[in-house]
C-alpha cells in the first residue's frame, strides 16, 4: 500500500536522494579535488563572518526570550573567537592525512592471491543535532574530506545560524550538488522519516539530548552511532598529589561547564578526605558550584570545623550527619556549617540524591561522594558511569594503571583533566562527534572515524578447488 508524503517528507526524501548522487561522485575524486573544497570552504567562511553574527544574534534573542538555559545559550553563541576557531578546524582538518585509499593491511595466500583492506567512504551520513552550530562546519568538512556526503539537521534554537552558514558554503563552487545540506525544517516529527531513509543515507548520528538520542534509537532502519550524554568524573585516589587534584577538578568542571567533558562526578578516596573535602569544597564554593555531597563528604566538611570554639556542638553535628536519616535535617547542618566557616561561607551544599549519580547537568553543579579507595570508586563508575571520559589522580602508578585498563570508558585519563575529550585537543582538527558506542566508533570522532573498508583482492588466474 503507498503512502502519501507529506511536503515536508517529500523534501526531505529529495535532499536524502540528492546527498547519495553527490556521495557516488565524491568518492570517485582525488584528495587534491576534496582539499580545494576545505579551502574555499575556509575562504567563504571569512566572507560570510557579518551575515553569520547577525543570523547567530537572532537565534540568541530567541534564546533568551525562551528563557534557554545559560549553557544551552552558551553552546549556541558564535563570536570572533568562536568563528576564528572554526575556521582554524577547516584548516587543521585540510592538512590532515587523507586516509581514503590507505591500506590497513596487506597479506599475501599460500596460492599467491594478494588481500589488501583499504580504507573507503562510508557514502551518506545524516547528523541529527541542538544547538551547536559549529557542528555544521565540523560535520560539513570531516564528511568532505571523506569522501562522504551529508545530511544535516540542526534544532530551532540554531537554524538562523545554521542556515547562514550552509549558505556560505553553497557559495563554493567546487562542492557537488548535495554535497552538504540541511533539513531547514525543525519540526521534530520529521526525524522518525529521517530516520527510516536507508535506501538513501549510511549512517545516522545524534547529538543532542537524551530524548533526541532515544527516538532516533528507537525509530532508525539505519545504523546509528551515538553522541549520549556525559556523566564525566574525577576520582582523587589517596596518593594523589591534592594540589594538582584541586586544580585539575576545578578545570574539568568550571572552564566550560556546559559542554560533554565537563565532569558532573567527583570521587574522593575515604584515605584522604579529611584533608581534601574541605579544601575542595572551599575551591569550589569560591567558583560557584553547587555540591551535592553525600554523607561522608557532609560529615567530613563538619570534621574540619572541630578546632572552633563550641567543638563539642559540632562533635555532636557531625554524629547526626554520618547517621542521620532526615533529609532536611542534614541540610539544617548544612546551613549551621556555611554560617559557623568562613572558609565555606559561600558553600552551596546539599544531600545529594540517587538521580544525580546519572544526570548530567551541563552547569555548576557537582555530585561528589567519598568512596572506599579505588575498589569504591570502580564500583560507583561500573554502575554509573555513561563511559564518556573518567579520571584517575594519584601518583600511584599500580593504581592509575589498573583504573585505565577496569574503567570500561571510551576516554580514560590519569593525572588530567577530562576536558581533552575533544577531536581539536587529540589532533583530529575537528570531530563529527564524541561517540560511547563500541561500534563502528569510540571517543571523539575524527576522519578515520568517518570511513569504512573493503577487501581488494589481487591474482593471476587462481581458481578455487
Amino acid at each position: 500500500m503507498s503512502t502519501t508524503l507529506t511536503p515536508a517528507e517529500t523534501q526531505i526524501r529529495e535532499q536524502c536522494q540528492t546527498a547519495r548522487e553527490a556521495a557516488k561522485l565524491l568518492a570517485t575524486l582525488p584528495t587534491e579535488r576534496l582539499d580545494h573544497m576545505l579551502d574555499e570552504i575556509a575562504e567563504q567562511l571569512e566572507k560570510a563572518a557579518p551575515d553569520l553574527y547577525a543570523a547567530n544574534a537572532k537565534d540568541i534573542k530567541a534564546a533568551e526570550e525562551a528563557g534557554l538555559h545559560a549553557s544551552l545559550i552558551d553552546r549556541l553563541r558564535i563570536t570572533e573567537k568562536t568563528l576564528a576557531s572554526m575556521i582554524k578546524g577547516v584548516k587543521q582538518v585540510r592538512a590532515l592525512p587523507q586516509p581514503l585509499g590507505q591500506k590497513i593491511t596487506e597479506w599475501t595466500r599460500p596460492n599467491g592471491i594478494v588481500i589488501s583492506k583499504i580504507r573507503v567512504p562510508i557514502g551518506v551520513i545524516a547528523i541529527i543535532f541542538e544547538s551547536r552550530p559549529n557542528v555544521t562546519i565540523d560535520a560539513a568538512v570531516l564528511c568532505l574530506k571523506t569522501g562522504n556526503a551529508t545530511v544535516l539537521r540542526g534544532g530551532k534554537e540554531a537554524i538562523h545560524s545554521n542556515r547562514a552558514l550552509i549558505a556560505a558554503l553553497q557559495k563554493c563552487k567546487s562542492l557537488p550538488k548535495g554535497a552538504v545540506q540541511l533539513i531547514d525544517n525543525t519540526d521534530r516529527a520529521l526525524v522518525p522519516f529521517l530516520c527510516r531513509q536507508s535506501d538513501y543515507i549510511d549512517l545516522i548520528i545524534p547529538r543532542g539530548g537524551h530524548s533526541l538520542i532515544e527516538t532516533v534509537i528507537a525509530e532508525s532502519r539505519i545504523p546509528v552511532i551515538k553522541h549520549a550524554h556525559g556523566v564525566c568524573s574525577v576520582f582523587v585516589h589517596g596518593n594523589a598529589d591534592l594540589a594538582m587534584a584541586e586544580k585539575i577538578v576545578l578545570n574539568a568542571k568550571v572552564q566550560r561547564p556546559g559542554v560533554c567533558n565537563a565532569i558532573e562526578t567527583l570521587l574522593i578516596d575515604r584515605a584522604i578526605a579529611d584533608k581534601f573535602v574541605p579544601q575542595i569544597a572551599a575551591a569550589l564554593a569560591k567558583a560557584g558550584v553547587e555540591i551535592r555531597g553525600d554523607r561522608k563528604f557532609i560529615a567530613a566538611c563538619l570534621q574540619s570545623n572541630l578546632e572552633v570554639p563550641d567543638n563539642k556542638e559540632w562533635v555532636a553535628d557531625l554524629a547526626k550527619a554520618r547517621s542521620e536519616e532526615d533529609v532536611e535535617a542534614v541540610n539544617a547542618l548544612i546551613k549551621k556549617l556555611r554560617a559557623k566557616s568562613n572558609a565555606m561561607e559561600n558553600l552551596k551544599l546539599t544531600l545529594v540524591t540517587e538521580e544525580d549519580w546519572t544526570t548530567e547537568y551541563l552547569d555548576l553543579i557537582l555530585a561528589t561522594r567519598v568512596v572506599d579507595g579505588l575498589d569504591g570508586a570502580l564500583k560507583h563508575l561500573a554502575q554509573y558511569s555513561s563511559h564518556h571520559s573518567d579520571s584517575i589522580i594519584t601518583e600511584d602508578a599500580a593504581s592509575a594503571e589498573r583504573y585505565l585498563n577496569e574503567v570500561d570508558s571510551a576516554t580514560v585519563y590519569w593525572n588530567a583533566s577530562t576536558r581533552f575529550t575533544d577531536g581539536g585537543e587529540f589532533g583530529f582538527g575537528a570531530e563529527i562527534g564524541i561517540s560511547t558506542d563500541k561500534l563502528h566508533a569510540r571517543g571523539p570522532m575524527g576522519l578515520d572515524e568517518l570511513t569504512s573498508y573493503k577487501f581488494v583482492i589481487r591474482g593471476t588466474g587462481q581458481i578455487r578447488t
